[in-house]
């Protein structure tokens, strides 16, 4: 993964992905526009699933450490 890619996060990647739907939706971009901006919206979809996947896993990794945290345990603090 590049350094660039790093520094770009999910908020980011996610927003860049909705404003591409969006130009795709409205039907004004070129058929070259269009497979371009599909294109750069996978990319993004991807990666936005890589990041999910990875919060994912440290969650259950964190829980797996600390125990499962009940509703009542949140409650009580």
């Amino acid at each position: 993964m590049t350094e660039k890619k790093k520094n770009i996060n999910f908020e980011k990647s996610l927003n860049d992905l909705e404003k591409i739907v969006e130009e795709l939706e409205s039907g004004d971009l070129s058929l070259e526009e269009s497979l371009k901006a599909f294109e750069k919206g996978i990319k993004l979809a991807r990666d936005c699933q890589e990041r999910l996947s990875k919060a994912e896993l440290q969650v259950e990794k964190l829980i797996k450490e600390n125990g499962d945290i009940s509703r009542s345990t949140v409650e009580d603090a």
